[in-house]
Formats: C-alpha cells, structure tokens, sequence
C-alpha cells in the first residue's frame, strides 16, 4: 500500500496565518488571503491574525481610487463561508492606528499581545507575511 493510500485517520494541522502588511503596496495581504482559503477548503484547522498594518487589511471603507488597484477587502467575508472563524485582532495593534473592532469589515475577537502569543504557542504551523 502506497503511503497516500492508507486508511487511517485524517491529520489535521493547526495552521495560524499572521498579517502584518498593509494590504495594498505589495501582493502578501491578498496571496495570504489566498492561502487561508485553500487551506480553510482542504478541511485544516485555520486561524487568522491581524497585527500591525495588517490591521488596514480588514478596515472598512477601502478607497483604492488613487492608487489604480482592485479593492480585495469584501473578500475577507468568505472567511465565513469557509468556515475560518478564529479571527484574531492585536489590541495593541488597533490602539497605534485609532481604530476599533467596530471598524473592521468582519467580525473579529480582539486579543491583547500575550494572549495572541499564547494562542500561537498551540499552533502546528505559524506563518506570518
């Protein structure tokens, strides 16, 4: 038997996508967004960080007029649909930028620094763009 074939139970990773950059100005936010769908479609366990500028990422009311590039922001809300529901926001990260959660274009658990850390520390696989 063929180590793809084997019958036993399915591995499931814990896969903890972090987002530190702006969305704009660099292809990382949205290739990021990609590959949390995918992973999201191929049934893993997948949670979503925004910190830093990643936090401009799910902000609401994106105006991407002056800059000649598609706004990507709406697509956040297929997160949804695909069953991604740990969304984390850094506290710290939204104070440094004046925003709030009441901000941000989908629903989103805020954590301060130590707790997103903690969480972090459980995960199989973090990457962070």
């Amino acid at each position: 038997m063929e180590p793809w074939e084997e019958d036993g139970p399915e591995v499931v990773k814990r896969f903890m996508y972090v987002n530190r950059k702006a969305p704009y100005g660099t292809i990382y936010a949205l290739e990021c967004l990609e590959v949390v769908l995918i992973a999201a479609a191929f049934d893993q366990d997948v949670s979503v960080v925004f910190a830093d500028d990643g936090v401009f990422q799910i902000k609401k009311n994106q105006d991407t007029t002056a800059i000649g590039m598609k706004n990507f922001s709406n697509t956040y809300r297929a997160l949804d649909d695909y069953d991604v529901e740990k969304i984390y926001v850094e506290q710290e990260s939204l104070d440094a930028r004046g925003l709030t959660a009441d901000d941000l274009i989908i629903p989103v658990e805020v954590l301060n620094a130590e707790s997103l850390s903690e969480i972090m520390a459980q995960q199989d696989v973090v990457i962070s763009s």
